[in-house]
C-alpha cells in the first residue's frame, strides 16, 4: 500500500502515518473531518497542508481498512 504523500517513520510521531514532511498525522486529519471541520478550516489551521494531502489521508485510511482482516461469524 504505497501512498506518495504519506510516510511512516519511527522517529516521527512514534511511527504513525503522517503527511510527508510534516508531523501532521493521518489520524488527526480524519478526526478533524469526523468533527465536521471543512477542508478549508483544516487548511487554514495547518497552512503547510494541501487539499491533496487531506484526500491522501482519506485514501490511506480506506486502503488500511480494506486490508483489515475480517473474522466470519460462526
Amino acid at each position: 500500500m504505497a501512498h506518495e504523500r504519506i510516510s511512516a517513520d519511527p522517529k516521527v510521531m512514534m511511527g504513525k502515518p503522517c503527511i510527508k514532511g510534516t508531523r501532521i498525522t493521518v489520524e488527526l486529519i480524519l478526526r478533524l473531518l469526523g468533527k465536521k471541520h471543512s477542508i478549508a478550516e483544516i487548511l487554514d489551521g495547518y497552512p503547510g497542508l494541501k487539499e491533496d494531502d487531506i484526500y491522501a489521508a482519506q485514501a490511506y485510511a480506506a486502503d488500511y481498512m480494506a486490508s483489515e482482516r475480517i473474522l466470519a461469524a460462526e
